[in-house]
């Protein structure tokens, strides 16, 4: 994968070469590239909310036909049904989450030779299950931590953004956007989408004042 998934909002993108990788996020993507040859059944993405966990979960289902389940829908799902077709889920968000719900999920599809990719905000192993045999299953399962973009990534996730809704930035304005907005992938994606509307709707270019004038008001 050369580049990061960006929802878009007027398009959505969520191939593997939509993607920009960075030192943030490059261990998640080598373990994505790696798939369908994990060690194991099951792979944990975690990190903080709006470092991109979301994202890479569309790219997997996209890549590999998962089945996308959110974890308070997976207690009153048909598990034996998720796991068939072509035996790949990632479950986005968790915990709270059955744990008897995800032990069965987890044992079906490791029957099945499928594969499990969980996208949580903390380590599985830390989450504290009650449930050993999960437990167990959930320490031994690789865990990769994802950071949120550094200052390059936000840099190029601005650019690829405003070139997408066919903006034109100068550098100053993307310089001053780095510096002081939110690192996180959705403040980018806002930050941008409110810039085009209100460019649309006064007419006029992103300058670097009205850059000033969304950041300031997004900040007080």
């Amino acid at each position: 994968m050369a580049q990061l998934p960006l929802d878009l909002g007027h398009r959505a993108s969520f191939g593997g070469d939509d993607f920009l990788v960075a030192p943030c996020n490059e261990a998640a993507v080598a373990w994505l590239d790696r798939w369908p040859d994990w060690p194991g059944p099951g792979l944990a993405l975690w990190g903080p909310a709006g470092c991109g966990k979301s994202h890479l979960a569309h790219v997997f289902q996209v890549r590999s036909g998962a089945r996308l389940i959110e974890p308070l829908a997976l207690a009153e799902a048909e598990l034996s049904g998720l796991a068939e077709g072509n035996g790949e889920v990632a479950l986005d968000g968790a915990p709270p989450v059955d744990e008897r719900a995800l032990l069965h999920l987890y044992n079906l599809l490791a029957e099945r030779r499928g594969h499990l990719l969980i996208l949580t905000r903390e380590a599985p192993a830390r989450w504290g299950v009650r449930l050993p045999d999960l437990a167990s299953r959930l320490a031994a399962m690789p865990a990769v931590r994802i950071d949120p973009p550094d200052e390059v990534l936000v840099e190029g996730l601005l650019v690829k953004l405003f070139a997408d809704r066919q903006l034109a930035v100068q550098p100053e304005v993307v310089a001053y956007l780095v510096r002081r907005m939110e690192r996180s992938f959705e403040a980018v994606r806002r930050t941008v989408a409110r810039l085009d509307r209100e460019s649309l709707a006064r007419r006029r270019p992103v300058t670097l004042p009205l850059a000033r004038e969304i950041v300031e008001s997004e900040s007080a």
